[in-house]
Formats: structure tokens, C-alpha cells, sequence
């Protein structure tokens, strides 16, 4: 069986599973790729592919298709990426548009490119090409490294930049490709590597009731396979320095109940559960009566986060009564002094009384998130967190897993400055907690301290890794550490301390947070660590 046949017969396997799929003719209309530069797994499990999706689709002149990285296996070298609907090659579309959440999927997205025959460069396509979008959380912060290779990036969120965008899109895919780049430049966020010299300000949709997002598309083949999702909160007041949500959704915003309740009604008609999702479900200022009414319809409550200090019994309750097999908290760091240091001053005592209470509803499973690497980290923080976990286990008896995380110092926080702590050292703090936590039949999941090295410096890169992207032949360490080499770059180049008075690669967004308080932040972050007694404060990693 041959590749192409072999991928369309996947793709139509796949459709057949699926609920509220789009089909539109092509005649007449706009042809826009929807990319999501992973699996199609992945890809569906992420709300912004449903509600991007669900958007483009909507105006009569435009048909929007989605494009996986991959469908259900890793892709051949010679296997052309194919729309879903309509198993068209990505050239016959009049432009791509990525949705880009990690990274990491940076080299998927030249991969695809390189599979379809594209040139990877901007510069070497003109109008003949379709016109390539991107936007999503990683390229919203920093669209840098991928400045030489596509056309333009979305900064900040969609509901507020598609409107106008989709007004101009008919034109600009249709004229020179100069006079496209400056029609889109003109538009409120909306970056144009080629056109601007100032930082383009990020944009914001303030009524999210006005716009919800929620599933669009129900497939078997998804983390969220047996739920719909519901967005019911965005941004996060809390101010966690870490915390790259925090700073680039501001100001924080709800939906309101009436209209959770709403979406929740037509999430019934395909599936029983609700999925809630935003930074800390458990901060709605209506948590605890929108569960307990999709309780009384019939509906099991699932949840993308929750804040220990703001965990209700109501909302834990109802949890335990759909059966939720994972209780999901995130102390990211094992001691109040690193608590405090990182802006995340969670409660001990409150902490282990929500532990004790999940034990009482009988979860099967709690799951404990910690970041490895906090800037000011000691030894003595990682053996806090083995502390922490015999309190814990103490309280439930049941199955305990914790993600110990290697932290990643991203653009727009007030770690955007610090260091990232090297990988030998976050592996070897990885490796202890394992080996300590081992005899307590504590399961440690983590991800792998050498590509979050590779997740810092695009992170944190400049237009140069561009090229570093360009040259890799596949996506593997050491072909990234070879491509780095032939540019003349290192890793180190990227993962450093920054000064103040420097210069930042991602400084051409404007995220709406003034770089004076991120940097009174970061200097309330070091005087913590400088009230740190001296035998603590060695390992210190800033």
C-alpha cells in the first residue's frame, strides 16, 4: 500500500469518528489550513485548535481545514501533509495558519514546510505561496526564532485580532506578497518580521462571554476523549513569577455562569462530562454553584487546575462524583521560602488538609506538579520536597505521582532575566527525588533535562536560530547541537543571566505588562534569596 493511499484511508477512518466536523465547498471560498505542527492526538486535545477551527469556518467566504504534523504515526521523510477534510496538499491553500502552544514543535513546523515542498524561508516566497500565520502562547511571547521563516504572528488572542484579520485576508492573499506584508502590518497585533522596527502590542478580547470557546469537535482519538471543554476563566491575577500565563493573559477574566451553563447544554448532547478549564479553575468567583448546577443535570465535572487555597469541599465533592481518577494540585516548589521566592506562598497546613480530604473522597491518585530549577534553588528546596511528600503520604495511602518539571525561565515574567539551571544539575535533582521517594512507592514523572535546555533557547532565542532550524536534517539532540555548532552559536548564548539594561530578542512584543515591574519583581525574587542563611544558599542557581 502506497504512503499517500495509506494516510488518506487514516484520515477518513478518523472523520468517521468524529462529531460537529465541518465540510464546506471549496468553490468560491478561502481556503485557510488550520496547522497544528504535532499528532493529531495532541492537536485535538488543545481548546484553541476547536475554537480556531470553529472561527474560521464561520464567515460564508472562507473554508478553514485542519493540518496535523502527523496523524496517527510519525511521518516519512516522503509523506506529503494532507488536510483532514478534504486531503488537499498544504500549496493549494491561500495561507497556513499555525497554532503554536510549545517550543518544541519548532522543528515540526519546518518539517512540515519541508514536506510540502515550501520554500522555509519568507524572503524566497512570493504570492504564488500561501501567506503563513502564526500565533498560540510559545510564538505570542517570542516570534524571533521563527522570524526568517514565516510571513506574520498573531500577538495575543484570537477573538480580538480574527475579525480584522479575516477582512483584510481576501486581498493580501491575492496581491504581490510586499503589498500583503504591508497591509497585514497595519493591523492592531499582528508582528510583520519584514515591516516593523517598534514592538507590536499585544491584544486582548475583554468580554469573554461575547466569544466562548469551547469543543468544537468530538473525536475518541484525544486526552479529552469522554468530555467537551469549556473555558470559563482566562488570565491570573496571582502574579506566580514563573508563570508565563500570568503575565501575558492579563487582566484576568471570567465567563459567566449563565453562559457556562449554556455551553454545558450543548456539550450534553455529545458526551456526559465538563471539562472546566482555565489557569485555576477553582478561582471562578462562581465555582462551587456552576458545579453544583451541572451536577444536578446529570453532567460529571472535570477540571484543568485547581489553587489549594481557593479548593472548595463543593467543587472536591463533585470531582469525586464523576468519578475523577486524579486529583491535580501544583506546589511547583517544596518550600515556603521557594514559595515565597517564586510569588506562590501556598498554605502547608492547607495543602495537607485538602490531601487529607481527597483521601476522605477516595481519589485513586494524587498528582502533585513541582518545577525543578526555580531561580535561587538549593539542595535543600529539592529535600523539602521529599519532606513534603512523606507529610503527604502520611495523609493518603492511595497512588501518588508527582511531575518534577525542569523550569524553563520564560519571556514577559520576572524570571525572564535569570539563568536556567544546567542540565546536569537538573538532572541529577531529578534523579535524588526519584531515589528518595522510590521506598514510599511515590511514582516521579519528568521531562527530559537536556531538551529543556533545547525548549530554553527557543524560548528565549533570537532570528538567528532560524537557520539553526533550517540545517537540522531531523529532530534529534545531537543534530540541534551540530546545527548550533555550524551557526556559531551556543546553547549557553541563550540559557544565561540577562542584565537589566539588555536588550531582549522577544523585546519586539509589547505584552502590556511594563518591564519596570517585572524587573521590581525579580528584584523582590533576589532580596528573598539574599535573606537565605549561607549554608542554604550554596547550589544557588541564579
Amino acid at each position: 500500500m502506497g504512503i499517500a493511499y495509506r494516510l488518506v484511508a487514516q484520515m477518513k477512518r478518523l472523520l468517521r469518528q468524529e462529531e460537529g466536523v465541518i465540510h464546506k465547498d471549496w468553490g468560491g471560498r478561502l481556503p485557510i489550513a488550520l496547522v497544528y505542527p504535532n499528532t493529531y492526538y495532541i492537536g485535538m486535545s488543545s481548546l484553541a485548535v476547536h475554537v480556531l477551527y470553529r472561527w474560521l469556518n464561520q464567515p460564508r467566504d472562507v473554508v478553514c481545514e485542519r493540518v496535523f504534523h502527523s496523524v496517527e504515526t510519525h511521518p516519512q521523510k516522503e509523506e506529503l501533509p494532507l488536510s483532514l477534510e478534504s486531503q488537499r496538499p498544504l500549496q493549494e491553500f491561500s495561507a497556513l495558519a499555525f497554532t503554536v502552544s510549545y517550543e518544541l514543535d519548532y522543528f515540526h513546523i519546518v518539517d512540515i514546510l519541508r514536506r510540502a515542498g515550501i520554500p522555509l524561508l519568507a524572503a524566497q516566497r512570493d504570492e504564488t505561496w500561501p501567506l503563513m500565520i502564526a500565533g498560540g502562547p510559545a510564538v505570542s511571547a517570542n516570534p524571533e526564532p521563527l522570524a526568517d521563516i514565516l510571513d506574520i504572528f498573531a500577538v495575543g488572542e484570537a477573538e480580538a485580532l480574527l475579525p480584522s484579520l479575516l477582512e483584510v485576508l481576501p486581498e493580501a492573499c491575492h496581491v504581490a506578497r510586499p503589498r500583503a506584508l504591508d497591509l497585514l502590518a497595519a493591523l492592531p497585533g499582528l508582528y510583520v518580521p519584514m515591516r516593523h522596527n517598534a514592538p507590536v502590542r499585544r491584544v486582548w478580547q475583554r468580554d469573554l462571554d461575547a466569544s466562548p470557546a469551547m469543543t468544537q469537535i468530538y473525536t475518541p482519538h484525544t486526552e479529552f476523549g469522554d468530555r467537551g471543554l469549556i473555558e470559563i476563566g482566562r488570565g491570573c491575577w496571582r502574579s506566580c513569577r514563573f508563570c508565563l500565563t500570568g503575565f501575558t493573559y492579563r487582566p484576568t477574566r471570567y465567563v459567566s455562569m449563565e453562559v457556562v451553563l449554556n455551553l454545558a447544554r450543548e456539550v450534553q448532547k455529545y458526551r456526559d462530562k465538563v471539562g472546566l478549564v482555565s489557569a485555576a479553575v477553582s478561582d471562578h468567583p462562581q465555582i462551587d454553584p456552576v458545579v453544583t448546577e451541572l451536577r444536578r443535570m446529570g453532567l460529571k465535572v472535570a477540571v484543568s487546575s485547581l489553587r489549594i487555597d481557593s479548593l472548595s469541599e463543593t467543587l472536591m465533592r463533585a470531582l469525586a462524583e464523576s468519578d475523577t481518577q486524579t486529583l491535580t494540585i501544583a506546589p511547583e516548589a517544596g518550600s515556603p521560602r521557594l514559595r515565597q521566592l517564586i510569588n506562590k506562598p501556598q498554605d502547608e497546613t492547607r495543602l495537607l488538609e485538602m490531601v487529607s480530604l481527597a483521601a476522605r473522597y477516595n481519589f485513586p491518585q494524587l498528582k502533585m506538579y513541582f518545577m525543578i530549577g526555580h531561580p535561587g534553588e538549593t539542595d535543600a528546596d529539592v529535600e523539602a520536597i521529599v519532606d513534603l511528600i512523606s507529610a503527604v503520604r502520611a495523609r493518603f495511602p492511595r497512588h501518588i505521582v508527582i511531575n518534577a518539571t525542569p523550569y524553563v525561565p520564560k519571556p514577559h515574567t520576572p524570571f525572564q532575566w535569570a539563568a536556567m539551571a544546567p542540565a546536569d544539575v537538573l538532572a541529577a535533582r531529578i534523579a535524588y527525588l526519584e531515589k528518595r521517594l522510590q521506598p514510599w512507592r511515590v511514582t516521579v514523572r519528568s521531562d527530559s533535562p537536556a531538551w529543556a535546555e533545547v525548549e530554553g533557547a527557543l524560548a528565549r532565542g533570537d532570528r538567528r536560530l532560524g537557520k539553526v532550524l533550517i540545517e537540522m536534517e531531523r529532530t534529534s539532540l545531537r543534530e540541534w547541537k551540530r546545527a548550533l555548532k555550524r551557526a556559531g552559536l551556543s546553547v549557553q548564548e541563550y540559557l544565561r543571566a540577562r542584565s537589566y539594561d539588555e536588550t531582549l530578542p522577544w523585546s519586539v512584543v509589547d505584552s502590556g505588562v511594563t518591564r519596570a515591574f517585572l524587573a521590581r519583581e525579580m528584584q523582590r525574587a533576589q532580596e528573598t534569596m539574599t535573606q537565605t542563611a549561607p549554608d542554604e544558599a550554596e547550589g544557588c542557581l541564579l
